[in-house]
């Protein structure tokens, strides 16, 4: 079994859900970013997704577009990104790590070549976020070829017509976009969530994982209890933002009362 299915599978069998914590890479700095990744493996993220930064984000709200200028201003390149993913497997040989950013960092140089400067860093998956499934040949063979889960993501808007696409070659995990919007801005209604989740589950044998707009130990909880996995991203990065090369501490703490809110789920059931 891979690393991202025997973490969700461990999840799963301690009664809650996994939880997915994402960060910009070389955001404040590449320096700094051994340190926060290893904080939120202290604090207990289950699955981390390493942001490669990008001058468009276009997905992204202010809090990780701001992330992403920050470490392109410290001059974060892609193998930077590799380097900093090498360096945490060695650290971390058990968690699973994926990268997460934008068609451009990732096929410029080729998919094949990315593939496997990839697979040698250690990496278990990919999200690609402007690559649709309909133009999968771009880089979904590469990825799957090295062994690379590529993660895929479903929005509001994907209906039972397109859901067959989304989910036709994905791998790791399915994540669920839970707003058709930017991250970090806003939160969608429990009960749409509860019924987007209860859909795709009855779709796919994959994992699904909720994110965008989670910010608080209450708000994971609650759609932990119907997820197989929690992301949480711009809340982190607001902490790298204010406390820079000091944050791993407090990056730490609130990944903590992230994670024990979720194992919280375990003790009630």
């Amino acid at each position: 079994m891979s690393r991202l299915g025997t973490a969700f599978k461990k999840a799963r069998d301690e009664g809650r859900a996994a939880l997915v914590i994402f960060v910009t890479g070389g955001d404040p700095t590449p320096q700094d970013t051994g340190a926060i990744l290893d904080a939120l493996v202290a604090g207990g993220a289950d699955v981390i997704e390493l942001g490669m930064p990008f001058t468009d984000p276009m997905a992204d709200g202010p809090a990780i577009q701001a992330a992403n200028l920050r470490s392109l201003g410290a001059g974060t390149t892609t193998a930077d990104i590799l380097s900093i993913a090498s360096d945490f497997r060695a650290r971390h040989p058990q968690v699973p790590l994926v990268l997460m950013g934008y068609a451009n960092p990732m096929v410029r140089r080729g998919p094949d070549w990315f593939a496997t400067n990839a697979k040698a860093s250690g990496i278990d998956g990919v999200i690609c976020v402007d690559i649709p499934p309909e133009e999968d040949a771009a880089l979904g063979p590469a990825l799957r070829t090295a062994g690379i889960d590529l993660i895929r993501l479903a929005t509001p808007t994907t209906d039972e017509a397109r859901l067959p696409a989304v989910l036709h070659g994905a791998g790791g995990f399915l994540y669920y976009v839970s707003v058709a919007g930017i991250t970090g801005l806003q939160q969608a209604a429990q009960t749409s969530i509860d019924e987007a989740v209860t859909r795709l589950k009855a779709a796919t044998d994959l994992p699904v994982a909720v994110g965008f707009g989670i910010r608080t130990p209450e708000q994971a909880a609650a759609i932990g209890k119907v997820a197989d996995g929690v992301v949480v991203g711009s809340a982190i990065v607001d902490i790298i933002a204010e406390h820079g090369a000091d944050a791993a501490p407090r990056v730490q703490n609130y990944v903590r009362s992230l994670a024990d809110a979720l194992a919280r789920q375990e003790e009630k059931a």
